[in-house]
């Protein structure tokens, strides 16, 4: 069986996950700077926000608590759309 030639979509997942990551730090930097301050603008949800709201396995002598925050930002999308564009220039 011959593999087929095209674009690997797990190159296109590592993009997306690093211009994520990017676009928050960088929006995170800017949050500081007056006139970039709007790229740090957004929303985070998740679970386990607060004390209670975590996911808590007791084991006696171990507590383990879960959970999950997720922040989206300006600065993250643009990351994406750049992302997204490098992966079809490639």
């Amino acid at each position: 069986m011959a593999r087929e030639v095209g674009k690997n979509s797990w190159a296109l997942l590592l993009l997306i996950l690093a211009g994520i990551v990017i676009g928050g730090f960088l929006g995170y930097l800017a949050r500081d700077v007056s006139w970039l301050s709007w790229l740090n603008y957004g929303q985070e949800f998740g679970v386990g926000s607060g004390e209670s709201d975590y996911l808590t396995l007791n084991l006696g002598m171990i507590v383990i608590r879960f959970g999950l925050s997720i922040k989206i930002t300006i600065a993250s999308i643009i990351g994406v759309i750049i992302s997204i564009f490098i992966y079809r220039k490639l």
